[in-house]
């Protein structure tokens, strides 16, 4: 470890905190319906939008109404992502000529990108035409973006509102998320993308001829575009194999740090969106100080387990201290670009957020330095997570840290003055099993069955936490990999693709269910034995139940994985 590389990593965190505030003002006004700098250009496109599709803004829906029109939107871009790419082959803007995507890929691609989880089974470059990429993949990219947002929004409203029976439009905050938040950062960005060497065209492919006389096919096409919104909407995915450690996704420097707060830029701000929509900024930071606890915990980890280098070289007189000469410390399937700091960092800010872009393999990492990813999604992608769902999630974990406090002082426990009763309490519960459900349920059927132990490239405990990877990336609705498991097989693309399903759907529906619960309550007057929700002590015990819930749940099985994986590498067992 380096002072520059932790100067690196306080950068990052600096720009975060500094940006959350002003990000969660603008989305305030954009979702209250408030006038902004944009409206005079996009309030006219909004309105003639409403028009065309029927929608009245001024009318409100309720939460089983509100879920019902998400998911039948999403159903709606699940059939057609899935149509795009059967067809593909009969569309325009497919220079390379390339055949349809088989029925078990089409399938998992289309509950990937619809769920916000962009797991890709496939290279993309060898894959996907332009227009698929276009039109399917990268409008998804904005609407499912948009969705968790909207989503975030329905249960912020449910703590901000009392005695009420709706929890906002569907329809109204997809248009405006997409319209004044999503759509013009993604132009500013993708245009300084652009100016930074990424690809943005139509182009077929370059064939060059290379120095030993060798050809080399350079693939291109619209890339700044589908990039851009896959990071800012936590999507992940890539248009290249490599994802961001490709120099056509992540030129420089410069990229890799645009890319990187672009993940948090949403989930961050939304965190002070719910301190303004309940009237107290204070509830807001307490919920980012709870979530950047987390992310400095996990980014030490994966950055000490990475810095000092493989142990089990040290007997052949490797030499991985940093120095002039050399970067040191385990550079395997590290992009030498960025270096170890970097990669250690991009990896935790990637599964913070359900984001999957990568600029490393982790799957090349050192045994605890890849139980951080690991653990970051199996937490419930609530460190600032996915844009809205980690907000949601996180406050599903402070309805039950607030439970918990109720029990310690035998007293009804209250969030933001509302009591939480057993409604909430159940509904919360179910939301957040739902999850491990779905991740051991379906790794413990692919560590038995013959399909399932042909996926991972290698044995032992490191096979066993690709496996465990994948199931988890999926229900998490992360999308990154340990690049060591095939799963472009009918096996993998059909059990990931139910996993995706359950990780993003049957979690949203007990959510909707607590905020229009919360909804229809009054506010109750603080006391002398309300437990204040804003202070270090809060922020304590929500990390506390959040890591506990984590490690009782999942700890065997990561102990199965990468903790055995560590201690056989140490005792030469592995070599």
């Amino acid at each position: 470890m380096t002072i520059n590389g932790w100067l690196q990593i306080a950068l990052f965190g600096v720009i975060i905190i500094s940006i959350a505030r002003p990000v969660g003002g603008y989305m305030t006004r954009v979702f209250n319906g408030d006038r902004t700098f944009l409206s005079p250009v996009l309030r006219p496109v909004e309105r003639l939008l409403y028009g065309l599709s029927g929608v009245d803004e001024k009318e409100e829906q309720h939460w089983l109404t509100y879920a019902t029109a998400m998911l039948a939107f999403s159903l709606i871009g699940v059939v057609s992502l899935y149509a795009i790419q059967r067809l593909q082959h009969l569309l325009p803007f497919n220079p390379q000529g390339f055949p349809a995507v088989s029925d078990h890929l089409a399938f998992n691609t289309a509950v990937s990108f619809v769920s916000n989880t962009n797991w890709q089974s496939y290279v993309g470059e060898q894959t996907m035409s332009y227009l698929t990429q276009m039109a399917g993949l990268t409008v998804h990219n904005f609407v499912s973006a948009a969705t968790g947002i909207a989503l975030a929004m329905a249960f912020i409203r449910g703590f901000a509102r009392r005695s009420a029976r709706t929890v906002g439009n569907f329809w109204v905050d997809l248009t405006r998320c997409t319209l004044y938040v999503l759509l013009p950062i993604s132009i500013v960005v993708g245009l300084f993308f652009v100016w930074q060497g990424m690809p943005q065209n139509l182009n077929a492919y370059v064939n060059a001829t290379g120095l030993e006389g060798g050809m080399q096919a350079i693939a291109q096409g619209p890339v700044a575009s589908q990039e851009v919104i896959k990071m800012l909407g936590t999507n992940g995915g890539g248009f290249f194999n490599a994802n961001s450690a490709h120099p056509y996704e992540n030129p420089n420097a410069i990229t890799n740090l645009v890319q990187m707060i672009l993940i948090f830029t949403l989930g961050a701000g939304l965190t002070n969106v719910f301190g303004r929509m309940v009237r107290d900024e204070r509830q807001g930071w307490a919920v980012f100080a709870a979530m950047g606890l987390l992310f400095l915990i996990g980014v030490s980890v994966a950055y000490w387990a990475e810095a000092p280098g493989n142990p089990a070289f040290a007997r052949f007189n490797v030499d991985q201290v940093g120095s002039d000469l050399q970067s040191g410390g385990n550079m395997e399937g590290k992009e030498v670009r960025f270096g170890i700091a970097n990669s250690a960092l991009f990896a935790t800010v990637t599964t913070d957020a359900s984001c999957g872009a990568v600029n490393s393999m982790h799957d090349s990492f050192m045994p605890l330095g890849g139980a951080v990813p690991l653990v970051n999604m199996l937490l419930g992608e609530v460190i600032i997570g996915g844009v809205g769902a980690g907000l949601y999630g996180m406050l599903l974990f402070a309805i039950l840290a607030v439970f918990v406090a109720g029990l310690m002082v035998g007293r009804t426990p209250e969030y933001l003055g509302k009591k939480i009763e057993a409604k909430e309490v159940k509904m919360a519960m179910l939301a957040i099993l739902i999850l491990p459900l779905s991740i051991l349920g379906f790794t413990a059927i692919a560590s038995v069955v013959p399909v399932g132990l042909a996926g991972p490239l290698n044995s032992g405990p490191h096979g066993f936490s690709e496996i465990y990877y994948a199931f988890t990336s999926g229900t998490a609705n992360n999308g990154s990999a340990f690049s060591g498991l095939t799963a472009n097989t009918l096996f993998y693309n059909t059990t990931l693709g139910f996993a995706m399903l359950i990780g993003r759907f049957l979690m949203i529906v007990p959510m909707m269910a607590v905020a229009g619960s919360l909804a229809g309550k009054t506010i109750v007057p603080a006391s002398g034995g309300t437990f204040p929700t804003h202070t270090p002590l809060f922020v304590g015990l929500l990390v506390g139940v959040v890591l506990i819930m984590g490690g009782l749940t999942y700890f065997p099985a990561v102990a199965l994985g990468p903790l055995v994986e560590h201690f056989a590498m140490n005792s030469g067992q592995l070599f």
